[in-house]
């Protein structure tokens, strides 16, 4: 008897589990960890252009939860540890460089998080002050070369796509510039404008309004051909170095905790968000393309850049400033 009332309560136990995953989010809130501070990156403003809708998907709240620091290891780590059942998070190339670039990372990325959805990318773009007398690649270098270790660049921190594409430029042309690390990319936009560094690799859509006011100048941009929200602006590959091709691409991720079924309805919700009229205009007007698709397909993209950046970080000789 006593065996059939054990049996009875577990059989209940499971099913009330079962109803509770099936009906994930439940209503509860669902957050989204963001390793850039609030506003300072075009991660952050991705995310948060998405969060309506996928609120609206989930039929919950969806919040965002800015974690910045040590090249966006903070929040990744937050991510990875996170037990609550309903946290997620958003990460950039800076997840993948950090595989091979950071020692001692406190998470193991293929153990301890799970792909969820690549949301989207963006070209990137290297910009000079004004005041610095270049107008193209081959003045740039030449001014490098002549002015060793003179001259800066600043990035969103280290092992995010502007310190790699630096480093990558510096290892190529054989040029020496000291790398400023910021905490994202606003706060380093803002110093390249005062004129505090002499130049930077940013996203296209967010340097490319300060390019057409002349505050500052557009040195090229990193795809392979001419980025189509501006074409005008030659592409550093067809300056001198035809290999030279780098992206910002944007994520979201989750701790390996987390249900199959629950990362399925988060990548549905975020699949259709990216569907919607509104927010589909609004990241096209921004030079920002749609992506999209399964964990899988993500996963195969993260695997895909580890091995890219494994590689120009041991070419490169990049470290961590």
């Amino acid at each position: 008897m006593k065996h059939k009332i054990l049996l009875g309560l577990l059989s209940m136990v499971f099913s009330v589990m079962s109803h509770a995953q099936s009906n994930w989010p439940n209503g509860q809130t669902v957050r989204v960890i963001v390793p850039f501070p609030g506003g300072a990156s075009t991660l952050d403003s991705v995310v948060r252009t998405l969060t309506p809708e996928i609120s609206k998907n989930l039929s919950s709240p969806v919040i965002v939860d800015n974690r910045p620091g040590a090249g966006t290891v903070i929040g990744v780590d937050a991510t990875a540890k996170a037990t609550d059942g309903h946290t997620a998070g958003a990460v950039a190339n800076s997840f993948t460089v950090n595989q091979t670039l950071v020692k001692n990372l406190p998470y193991n990325a293929s153990k301890d998080l799970q792909p969820v959805i690549l949301m989207a990318k963006t070209a990137n773009v290297l910009a000079v002050r004004p005041g610095l007398p270049v107008n193209n690649l081959k003045e740039l270098i030449a001014y490098a070369k002549k002015n060793p270790g003179k001259l800066s660049y600043g990035s969103f921190g280290n092992g995010t796509t502007a310190h790699f594409a630096g480093e990558m430029l510096k290892s190529q042309a054989g040029i020496f510039v000291v790398h400023i690390p910021y905490r994202g990319q606003g706060p380093a936009l803002t110093d390249l404008l005062a004129g505090n560094i002499d130049m930077m690799f940013g996203n296209l859509p967010d340097f490319l309004p300060h390019i057409k006011t002349g505050k500052l100048k557009a040195i090229g941009t990193t795809y392979l051909t001419r980025a189509p929200l501006a074409p005008e602006i030659p592409t550093i590959a067809e300056q001198g170095f035809p290999k030279f091709e780098t992206d910002s691409w944007y994520g979201i991720i989750a701790p390996a905790s987390l249900s199959k079924d629950a990362v399925d309805k988060v990548n549905s919700a975020v699949n259709r968000a990216l569907q919607d009229p509104a927010v589909k205009k609004n990241l096209s007007d921004r030079g920002i393309e749609i992506i999209g698709g399964t964990p899988a397909k993500f996963g195969e993209h993260i695997q895909s850049e580890i091995a890219k950046y494994a590689q120009i970080v041991k070419t490169s000789g990049m470290t961590i400033d």
